[in-house]
């Protein structure tokens, strides 16, 4: 939905399963239309569209996606960012690590984004800006080296000057938002600054478009498990020039790592998506773990589990866990703090709670769209708070 300040809100539709376009479109007739019934039903509405390699592929038929324009126009529906971070599946089976496959360093991954900015530049209504998000290059444990990196910042940069190419051809401003992510290859926004300002230094004739088309895509839930404060991440991005691209809503699990809340934390174990854990000693030294699991079974043979532990697990925006597993929503109200000082630093802003099918029972409460609308609330409130909505 349109906000103030020429803001836009959605929420992520990769909380729903849709590994082909059949199965996209099918969840957005099922759920998103009835969250647009409840939250905006008189009003354009925003669609944060997830779209696979598969999905993509199919939805570039002409027939299927004039199809699907005239259902955007039918419903008072519009398309303003997608999420480009999952290639491949997403839901329904194991996918931890994999979904940073394929990395920056393929030409299956560049041209997956490509395709998703050559359908965005089609869907995306007259005046509004479009953004796509993407994989934070890849993860350290594939054992990326110099040569890697130097070929992903010749990745991202031809990404850029394409968009740069469509943007000019289409009249759209169109940009891309790298995504910070714990472990992997940029996880924190100081490695985020200083990649995107190696990929400038890299190819000075193309930095001014380069800086217009490539920047962040601020995952709230990411930053706070690196123990990041939003107000200095979000200071360090603007003072080094670099583009918002988008801000994901995002909340995620923080805990005094005592023996009863390290038990009540093994529901939040599963086998789909990778949790890295990031556990604060009283020194302030963090230590850092892959996946929830390894984190939970150092746990039970040390002798000192740490000051605090935080979860990369989306939970619902609305809920604040009690007894003790607490979440890191401050973190989301300081961004928006940053944002209401001067909101035209970033347009895009989408929740995203994909965990919906893996949270544990007393946080999975009625049905998606019950959770969505809750959602909505919440974040529509805070936004009004800072005179954004």
């Amino acid at each position: 939905m349109r906000l103030q300040h020429d803001l836009h809100l959605a929420y992520c539709t990769n909380i729903h399963r849709g590994e082909n376009w059949a199965e996209t479109f099918a969840g957005l007739k099922a759920h998103t239309l009835r969250v647009k019934a409840a939250v905006c039903p008189d009003a354009p509405y925003a669609i944060g569209l997830r779209l696979s390699a598969v999905a993509a592929e199919e939805l570039s038929e002409p027939g299927t996606l004039q199809a699907f324009q005239d259902w955007l126009e039918e419903h008072q529906c519009y398309v303003f960012t997608v999420n480009g971070f999952p290639y491949g599946k997403f839901h329904g089976g194991k996918v931890k690590e994999q979904v940073y496959r394929p990395d920056w360093t393929t030409r299956e991954r560049v041209n997956y984004t490509k395709k998703l900015f050559d359908l965005l530049a089609r869907l995306v209504p007259d005046g509004v800006a479009a953004s796509v998000s993407t994989s934070p290059a890849s993860f350290k444990d594939f054992g990326i080296e110099e040569a890697d990196r130097q070929l992903m910042r010749k990745h991202y940069r031809e990404v850029g000057l394409y968009i740069a190419e469509v943007s000019e051809r289409t009249g759209r401003d169109l940009h891309l938002g790298i995504e910070p992510e714990p472990l992997c290859t940029l996880e924190t926004s100081e490695e985020t600054v200083a990649f995107l300002l190696e990929t400038f230094a890299d190819f000075p004739d193309d930095e001014s478009v380069l800086r217009r088309r490539l920047g962040i895509n601020y995952d709230c839930c990411h930053l706070a498990v690196e123990f990041e404060e939003a107000s200095e991440a979000l200071g360090r991005i603007e003072k080094a020039g670099i583009r918002m691209s988008k801000i994901h809503l995002s909340s995620a699990l923080r805990l005094k790592p005592t023996t009863a809340l390290l038990d009540q934390l093994r529901a939040f174990q599963e086998d789909i998506y990778l949790h890295q854990t990031i556990v604060r000693q009283a020194d302030g030294t963090l230590h850092r773990f892959s996946d929830l699991g390894p984190a939970l079974d150092w746990a039970a043979t040390s002798d000192d589990p740490g000051e605090e532990w935080r979860v990369h697990f989306h939970i619902p925006l609305h809920h604040d866990p009690t007894e003790g597993l607490l979440s890191t929503a401050d973190q989301m109200e300081a961004t928006l703090d940053w944002l209401g000082q001067q909101p035209s630093r970033c347009q895009h802003l989408e929740m995203e709670t994909y965990t919906w099918e893996v949270l544990p029972p007393e946080l999975r409460q009625g049905e998606v769209v019950d959770q969505l609308v809750k959602e909505y609330d919440w974040c529509l409130n805070q936004l009004k708070l800072r005179e954004l909505a």
